[in-house]
C-alpha cells in the first residue's frame, strides 16, 4: 500500500497556529483543490479527531478514519484506536491501495516514525505564523529526497518528496 502524508504549512514550518486552531481559512483555493484532488485518488483518508474538527464534516467521496482514543461515533466516519501498523494491515487486507494522512501533528509522527510513510506533499502558502504547530516534532529525523517542487499558483508551491527508509 502507498502511504502519503498531505499537509499545507506556512513558510516558517507550521501546519496550525495553536493546536486548537479548527481553521483552515489560511490555505490557498490552490491548496485546496489539490487536497481535494489527491486524497479522492487515495480514497482512503485518516487523520486525528481535531484535523477532523476542522473540516467538521465527513470528506465527500473518501472513506474517512479517525484516530482517536476518545469513545466517540460519527455518522459517516470509522473510528479506531488501533495502530497505524494495524490499521494499515487491515486496510490493506480489505483491498485498500492508498491511504492519505492528513493530520494533525501527532498522527503525522505516528506514521512516519514508524516507517509508514512513503511519500510527503506539502503545500507551502506564502504566509507566516512566528509560532504554532509544527509538521514534525523536532527531535524527529527523517530524510527527505525532494521528488518535485510545483508552483500552484504565485505564491503557493507544492512540494513532493519521496521518505528515504
Amino acid at each position: 500500500m502507498k502511504v502519503f502524508i498531505i499537509a499545507a504549512e506556512t513558510k516558517d514550518g507550521f501546519i496550525a497556529k495553536s493546536t486548537e486552531q479548527n481553521s483552515m481559512d489560511w490555505t490557498s483555493s490552490e491548496d485546496k483543490k489539490f487536497f481535494v484532488e489527491k486524497t479522492k485518488e487515495a480514497g482512503v483518508v485518516v487523520m486525528g479527531r481535531k484535523t477532523y474538527d476542522t473540516f467538521g464534516k465527513p470528506l465527500k467521496d473518501r472513506r474517512n478514519i479517525i484516530m482517536t482514543r476518545q469513545d466517540i461515533e460519527i455518522p459517516g466516519v470509522e473510528i479506531t484506536n488501533e495502530t497505524p501498523e494495524d490499521l494499515i494491515s487491515r486496510l490493506e487486507s480489505e483491498g485498500v491501495t492508498q491511504l492519505a494522512v492528513c493530520g494533525g501533528a501527532e498522527i503525522y509522527k505516528l506514521f512516519m516514525e514508524n516507517g509508514l510513510i512513503d511519500e510527503v506533499f506539502i503545500t507551502q502558502e506564502n504566509i507566516e505564523f512566528g509560532d504554532g504547530v509544527p509538521l514534525f516534532s523536532p527531535e524527529m529525523r527523517q530524510k527527505l529526497e525532494l521528488i518535485s517542487s510545483t508552483n500552484l499558483s504565485p505564491n503557493t508551491i507544492l512540494l513532493k518528496y519521496g521518505v528515504k527508509k
